[in-house]
């Protein structure tokens, strides 16, 4: 990078992701200005964005956070990708600006509840939301997936040169067996197919991780290590 940037590390606080680890993450300087092209590049670097924060774990020992994406020109579409497509069929996708809507907030705030009771984000407010999805880039923007006009889901994307990276997903938890998350990734690479982008980001792998484990699926997978990106051995 021809610029110089600052960064700045946490203190060490427990995992998010692995039990009995302790974690610390370095961040940009609030204060400085990025613009696309410098958020493509910290992201090929292995960054992630949460708002207008752009991070990357710094763990004292451990180096199990792996950003990772899924190559779009080999793909594989198995028979469960394209019965999630089929059995999803009667699922449309909206694109929209990221600006505030209420069922959206709605739908989050359910989600949260439901589904991660335990973890960062609960419990769910109006400002944090707003913070964590909605402070975005001209190059952002929401997923909608309706049911006629029942909102079911939700994916905050970036679009970079390089690919879309997705930043979070929720869905209603009735939905579930739907297997949304799914969805949503594969509509990603769809879109990515029909934009030309070689890639989706889909954010940090971790090999002992059960909440991680559905991004292997998505192969050929490729993640950020040792300063390199390299594909993963199925």
């Amino acid at each position: 990078m021809s610029q110089e940037l600052v960064f700045y590390q946490t203190g060490v606080h427990p995992c998010s992701y692995l039990a009995n680890r302790e974690s610390q993450t370095i961040f940009l300087d609030p204060k400085q200005a990025v613009d696309p092209s410098l958020l493509e590049l910290l992201n090929l670097q292995g960054f992630r964005r949460s708002g207008k924060q752009i991070y990357r774990p710094h763990c004292p020992d451990c180096n199990r956070c792996e950003s990772s994406r899924v190559s779009i020109p080999d793909f594989r579409w198995t028979r469960s990708f394209k019965r999630t497509l089929k059995k999803n069929a009667d699922i449309d996708l909206v694109l929209r600006p990221l600006v505030f809507h209420q069922d959206h907030y709605d739908l989050f705030e359910r989600y949260i509840n439901m589904r991660h009771a335990d973890g960062d984000m609960y419990p769910p407010s109006e400002s944090q939301y707003r913070q964590f999805l909605l402070e975005g880039f001209p190059n952002t923007a929401i997923i909608e997936f309706r049911q006629g006009d029942q909102l079911v889901g939700c994916t905050v994307v970036d679009q970079l040169s390089t690919g879309l990276s997705a930043l979070y997903t929720w869905f209603d938890i009735a939905y579930e067996k739907r297997g949304i998350g799914t969805l949503s990734i594969l509509h990603l690479i769809r879109l990515s197919e029909k934009l030309g982008l070689p890639f989706v980001y889909l954010g940090y792998w971790i090999a002992d991780s059960d909440k991680m484990a559905y991004k292997s699926r998505f192969k050929p997978l490729q993640t950020f290590k040792n300063d390199r990106w390299t594909q993963k051995i199925d």
